[in-house]
């Protein structure tokens, strides 16, 4: 992994919207909230394009990421918002362009494909973490992990697992690949599917798929021999999962899918789709994950040079 520059005070970050439009009112929010860590937040008024569900059409879409990627004077990129549109872009980057750049890329959702892009086919680090309108939200993000991902140039350490169980026990180390599970799915049998080397940590998020559906989906998941190249599996909480009776739970569902995978699971981690302050988590870099003797999981090393 050719890793990225890290953030100082005063550092341009970089706007653009490669998925759906968004909420005025948050992402200026956001923005401020952007203004408050000490960063000047960077974009134009193609930014706030509508094509129905979508930001605008994909070669504008793709174009404002190329050029964040070309200007020296951008030091990141944050997606405005997920939803739906980021694979879209795919076929229209440059791998050759954005591994020179660089840019530490921040989203997460349907940003997916991205981060699966950037780290896979580009070798460098990207951050599973918030978006703009995510910042914009009252506790929205855990600021702290933001903060070091992006301007810490030691190992983060240990990040907070309060909430997070254990479903399978064991310890692991290695490079943590991954998203949500639909995008992961989605790629597959494309030129840019989700191919993680042997040995890697799986991180999966997902929300608002009812709990037949997750089973189908780790079934595939198990099927395509992607789940035995990992070593460890970290969970997210997969909110709106669960059927409204309460009776079938997405934690349910993952305890019997991945039951007697070889390695440790963990299930609740507030990263991605979560109803606590998003933790950032970078990946394509080493993680540790252990339940011994308790919960826990390690970034041994950083994400910026």
């Amino acid at each position: 992994m050719r890793k990225p520059r890290r953030l100082e005070p005063g550092d341009r970050i970089g706007i653009v919207a490669p998925a759906s439009p968004f909420d005025r009112a948050v992402f200026d929010d956001g923005i401020a909230e952007i203004r408050t860590l000490g960063f000047e937040p960077v974009f134009d008024e193609g930014v706030f394009a509508r094509i129905g569900y979508l930001a605008g059409s994909v070669t504008d879409r793709a174009a404002a990421l190329q050029s964040a990627w070309r200007d020296p004077t951008i030091h990141a990129i944050m997606a405005a918002r997920g939803g739906y549109g980021s694979a879209q872009l795919l076929p229209l980057l440059d791998v050759s362009e954005a591994a020179a750049s660089r840019t530490p890329f921040i989203g997460s959702s349907d940003l997916t494909s991205l981060l699966t892009f950037l780290t896979l086919r580009c070798g460098t680090p990207a951050f599973h973490g918030p978006m703009v309108v995510t910042l914009g939200r009252a506790d929205g993000y855990d600021r702290r992990s933001l903060v070091d991902a992006l301007m810490r140039p030691g190992p983060l350490g240990e990040l907070s697992t309060d909430g997070c169980e254990t479903l399978v026990r064991g310890e692991v180390r290695g490079l943590l690949f991954g998203g949500t599970l639909s995008q992961i799915l989605a790629s597959l049998g494309t030129p840019f599917a989700f191919d993680p080397p042997a040995g890697y940590v799986l991180l999966l998020d997902e929300t608002g798929e009812r709990p037949y559906r997750l089973d189908r989906m780790l079934t595939q998941l198990t099927q395509t021999g992607i789940l035995a190249r990992a070593r460890g599996v970290i969970c997210a909480e997969f909110p709106h999962c669960d059927e409204p009776d309460g009776r079938l739970t997405a934690r349910a569902v993952v305890s019997e899918r991945l039951r007697g995978f070889p390695g440790p699971v963990v299930f609740g981690f507030p990263t991605g789709h979560t109803t606590r302050p998003m933790v950032t988590l970078p990946l394509g870099v080493e993680v540790t994950v252990t339940s011994e003797p308790r919960t826990r999981v390690v970034v041994e090393e950083s994400a910026v040079a």
